[in-house]
């Protein structure tokens, strides 16, 4: 084996030291290709849409330098340029049959590519690149791939390069005489486009290779191969994903006699004597983008899809479909294309206009709608909520958009509720930008500093909630003291609140200090607290690794507490052992204690309950469903808690949370309310999370004339808490090809989401019963794309979905012990695939293949634990048969 000092001294010898060596009056002649292949992951490249670039290469030395021989100008020239199929296709499949290169590639453009570049090499490494100012930049592009071929050093060792992909990590092997670099395409600095999803696992994952192996003979080059690989894949569904394969050969077919040397002592007076036209340019490829020539218009295209966005039709795919296309046209759309479609729309399709133009996230969209939109005017506060909900759901906020908000929040606000959301929202924009490392923004910063400073100041039990509630999204580790103060000494709603926001963060942020607040309230060492904030302090305990005492303290009080607590609680610790959650081995443990262990405190009767099933468990991600409820002594509920979460191996997503609360009921029924609770107003709601953000919850009612009013004018419809369309997966990359051309990747999910939710009574047949209904819509779509100016190749994918989760509970309390039953349903769902290869030419030419899979997903009851199942047994035996109103 020859070793790199060998072949240092052998490159010495031949009169070059540590790059390319050319012979003088020497003309060199190579054979060049360029591929591009694209399709899915795991397929091979021979049925892959592409194609092939193929031409012949001179190349020549211009000078060396005098004094130093590893300084030398060399002239490359494109020649004979061919455009062909990547892969053998019949003559009916084959975009270019009977176009000649001229044709395909366009007369100015194949002059421009064939006029010859002059590389700089200094030391192997490419110095100066230089070639003409006014070409085109595709096919500046594509000289600029050829010339970084030419890069290279004979001894093994890492260095920073810039080239076509910009400044990059490289590294290089050398074995006698072949020579392989390795290029990390994640170290690149270059000018890139392109965002993340918010959420990891609704994100995409990337992987990127580049890899070129140089065989050498006489110390100059006899081949050249390079490779580019990129992977894209969707997390949550890694089936549903892309690959771009960008190959280079270089082949040395002939040296002849060439033209002699240019005498001179600087580069400079070279390339004026070759030609005064020459300038040197970056070597790092230039922003290329064509342009769409037959491409709708954004009112055109609003015209064609705006059937599917009517209210009516929101849970169904097509809706999603037609939102994300809108959004990806509002993109490339001026604020004034925008605003026509807004101000000619009607009341209702408006909402969902504004759901789209909010998600595209561009400072044209946001000045278009912050221009319509007034928030003086209390008659569009349905389009003000649709608007901040949008921006709650933002893939990748800008600090320009919470700076917007902060100044509305602080300005003129006709409606109390759009300004309740507008700060609940910031918070959730606070957190956005602080997982992305933008905590010490201007923006962010004033937004954290209104929200704590305006929550100390607060004196009325509405506005604290309403800061209660932004820190609930924004997470902030500086909030837990106030959190904690709200938690033990506020009142009822406020201290719930304060106990849920705290159940959100990580339990590595709950110190020493929580855990111990979290055990007064429990215990209610300090004061009385009622059962909901009770539990919830409890939850935290057990889901942020509690000791052996905790657990211990625990698990005695169960027997001591309010009868259905004592049901809640033991259902929670039952809960936790069968779904083996991280702190089932320290209840083990207790467990074997016979004081905690016992016949006494395991067979507490009552209706609430604690279960955690999974909905999915696949290699991708796994998603759980929880249901809590909790009652009141008199059978009244006083809790039903509905989670969804999904979660891979790293992160963890709340994709649904439905809480309804209630309080103070017991008067309708003329029952006693349990210890503590004497005193509550009448008051029942709903508060809802979507995919980690916290909405602003909804009140059916509050107080007992409300309630006796709403009783009395019940038509048993289910109230709206949230409806609309909503960006869930937002992705794109552009990506430099080393042959020149730039692809690009885009992932877009879209939801159409419909969630109501009711709690009805009815005082004849001793009967309540709360129903939360969830319909939902799924549409994704990949394209995967190399756009080479006179040719685009890519692969289109798209998912789409639709079905309903229902949540109902009944309970029947003309009885005790009362009868509880509980269902969750989920409705057989159509889900259906599509991919779509394509190549095609601006001509309009083009070549599709096709595949697409559709199935039904089985509708399904989850199962919870038995005892429910036992109970909704009794309940359907004993209803009447007799319809009639629930009021």
């Amino acid at each position: 084996l020859v070793n790199s000092k060998t072949l240092f001294v052998f490159a010495f010898q031949t009169g070059h030291t540590t790059g390319p060596s050319l012979n003088n009056d020497k003309l060199y002649k190579f054979a060049y290709s360029a591929e591009v292949y694209v399709d899915r992951v795991k397929a091979s490249l021979q049925k892959s849409a592409g194609y092939r670039i193929s031409s012949g290469v001179d190349v020549n030395l211009l000078w060396r330098n005098p004094d130093n021989d590893d300084d030398q100008l060399i002239k490359i020239t494109i020649k004979d340029v061919q455009v062909e199929n990547v892969n053998e296709r019949p003559a009916a499949k084959n975009i270019f049959k009977g176009k000649s290169t001229e044709k395909i590639i366009g007369k100015e453009y194949l002059e421009a590519l064939q006029r010859p570049i002059v590389l700089e090499l200094v030391r192997g490494k490419v110095k100066t690149f230089y070639s003409y100012q006014n070409e085109p930049g595709f096919t500046q592009n594509i000289k600029r791939g050829l010339a970084s071929l030419f890069q290279l050093q004979l001894h093994s060792g890492s260095s920073r390069e810039v080239d076509i992909s910009g400044k990059c990590n490289t590294t290089y092997h050398v074995r006698q005489d072949q020579v392989t670099k390795i290029k990390d395409l994640d170290s690149c600095e270059i000018e890139k486009k392109g965002f993340t999803s918010h959420n990891q696992i609704l994100d995409v994952s990337t992987k990127a290779t580049s890899a070129t192996v140089y065989v050498l003979e006489d110390s100059f080059i006899k081949s050249i191969k390079a490779e580019e690989n990129f992977v894209f894949l969707l997390n949550y569904r890694r089936k549903t994903g892309a690959k771009i394969v960008s190959k280079q050969r270089l082949e040395l077919k002939s040296v002849q006699a060439g033209l002699g040397l240019i005498a001179a002592k600087q580069v400079a007076s070279v390339i004026k004597t070759l030609d005064p036209n020459y300038v040197a340019m970056p070597l790092e490829a230039e922003p290329v983008k064509s342009e769409c020539k037959k491409c709708p218009s954004l009112f055109e295209h609003w015209q064609s899809i705006r059937e599917h966005m009517h209210p009516d039709k929101l849970s169904k795919a097509e809706a999603a479909k037609s939102f994300l296309s809108f959004i990806q046209n509002i993109r490339k759309a001026t604020k004034e294309e925008i605003l026509k479609i807004i101000r000619s729309e009607n009341k209702e399709f408006l909402p969902q206009v504004v759901d789209a133009v909010t998600s595209a996230q561009t400072p044209e969209s946001l000045e278009a709608v912050l221009e319509f939109l007034d928030f003086k005017d209390a008659s569009t506060s349905i389009l003000q909520e649709r608007f901040l909900y949008a921006c709650g759901f933002a893939s990748h906020p800008s600090e320009t958009l919470l700076k917007s908000l902060t100044e509305k929040f602080k300005g003129d606000v006709a409606n109390e509720e759009i300004r309740e959301t507008l700060v609940i929202v910031m918070g959730a924009l606070v957190r956005k930008l602080c997982d992305r490392g933008g905590c010490k923004l201007p923006a962010v910063v004033e937004a954290k500093r209104l929200i704590l400073n305006r929550l100390e100041k607060a004196q009325k039990g509405e506005n604290v909630q309403m800061y209660l509630l932004a820190l609930k999204n924004a997470l902030l580790p500086e909030a837990i003291p106030a959190l904690l103060k709200y938690a033990e000494s506020g009142e009822g709603p406020i201290s719930s609140l304060a106990a849920t926001a705290l159940q959100r963060y990580d339990p590595s942020f709950l110190t020493k200090e929580v855990k111990e607040t979290m055990n007064r309230i429990y215990h209610q060492t300090r004061k009385v607290h009622e059962k909901t904030v009770r539990t919830t302090a409890a939850a935290i305990i057990l889901n942020s690794n509690p000791s052996y005492m905790e657990v211990k303290n625990i698990l005695l009080s169960i027997g001591e507490l309010p009868m259905e607590m004592n049901k809640y609680m033991l259902s929670m610790i039952q809960d936790i052992l069968h779904f083996e959650m991280p702190s089932s081995k320290t209840v083990r443990q207790v467990l074997k204690d016979m004081r905690t262990h016992n016949y006494d405190r395991f067979s507490k009767t009552g209706s609430s309950s604690a279960y955690t099933g999974y909905i999915t468990r696949g290699p991708d991600v796994s998603s759980t469903y929880s249901l809590d409820i909790l009652y009141s002594g008199s059978g009244i509920l006083r809790r039903s808690n509905m989670n969804i979460h999904v979660f891979d191996r790293n992160t963890e997503l709340h994709a649904i949370q439905v809480v309804i609360e209630a309080q103070g009921l017991e008067s309708i029924i003329a029952a006693t309310p349990d210890e503590g609770e004497e005193n509550l107003d009448s008051f029942a709601g709903m508060s809802a999370i979507l995919f980690d953000f916290q909405l602003r919850p909804v009140t059916f009612f509050q107080g007992y004339g409300d309630l006796m009013s709403k009783m009395l004018s019940a038509t048993g419809d289910p109230m709206n808490v949230v409806k609309g369309l909503v960006l869930l997966t937002d992705y794109l990359q552009e990506i430099q090809l080393q042959s020149g051309p730039t692809a690009s990747a885009e992932f877009l999910g879209g939801l159409a989401i419909d969630i109501s939710g009711g709690m009805e009574f009815s005082l004849w047949y001793r009967e309540s019963k709360t129903n939360v209904k969830n319909r939902v819509a799924v549409f994704i779509a990949g394209n995967t794309e190399v756009d080479s100016f006179f040719i685009k190749t890519g692969m289109e994918t798209t998912l789409e979905a639709e079905t309903a989760l229902d949540f109902i509970s009944t309970v029947q309390f003309s009885q005790y012990p009362f009868l509880v039953c509980m269902q969750m349903d989920r409705v057989e769902s159509p889900f259906r695939t599509h991919m779509t290869k394509y190549e095609s030419l601006p001509s309009g030419r083009r070549y599709t293949a096709r595949r697409g899979k559709a199935a039904t997903l089985a509708g399904n009851e989850y199962p919870l634990h038995q005892e429910n199942s036992n109970m909704c047994k009794k309940v359907f035996s004993a209803k009447s048969d007799s319809a009639g109103s629930w009021f």
